[in-house]
């Protein structure tokens, strides 16, 4: 399964704008820019009067911006795959998808190892169609024994989680 890092590019690219545009907002309003004078106007006139007149507007403007940076850092930070349990095991979730592959509208198909080989963990998608008995009962009987000899022996626990889709 392919991991996508257009998410990490497109946050990086972002972040790196922003920063920017902070670092330079920052030192042009200590007045450490040379070439600039003083008294230079960022804003048009009649602008910074109405914001002036109504100092919580930068308030809220600040609260937003602080929101937006905190929701960009969780998403940064699950693209990265941080907070999640175990390494996935690409061989064990092309064998769940080959045995499952009579299930109609499979959306989310998952298998991670986690600790040191002491756990599988498998996570299922399903539509609200499809049997979930028959999905079970399968699962339970076949496919799970074999992604356990697969990824490392017959001992090895393993949680499986279904999600029936609505």
């Amino acid at each position: 399964m392919r991991q996508y890092a257009g998410n990490r590019v497109g946050l990086a690219v972002v972040g790196t704008l922003l920063l920017g545009a902070g670092a330079y907002a920052w030192l042009r309003g200590q007045d450490r820019l040379d070439g600039l004078p003083s008294r230079a106007k960022v804003l048009p006139e009649r602008t910074a009067h109405a914001v002036a007149e109504q100092s919580w507007a930068l308030w809220a403007v600040a609260l937003v911006l602080l929101v937006l940076a905190f929701v960009t850092l969780r998403w940064l930070l699950l693209s990265l795959g941080w907070g999640r349990r175990g390494a996935r095991s690409g061989t064990g979730t092309a064998m769940l998808c080959v045995g499952l592959k009579d299930v109609e509208g499979l959306a989310r198909a998952t298998v991670r190892v986690v600790g040191e080989a002491t756990r599988l963990r498998i996570g299922l998608t399903c539509p609200a169609t499809a049997d979930v008995g028959s999905v079970a009962t399968k699962l339970d009987r076949e496919i799970v024994s074999r992604i356990r000899r697969e990824v490392r022996d017959d001992d090895l626990a393993a949680i499986v989680r279904i999600h029936v889709r609505r």
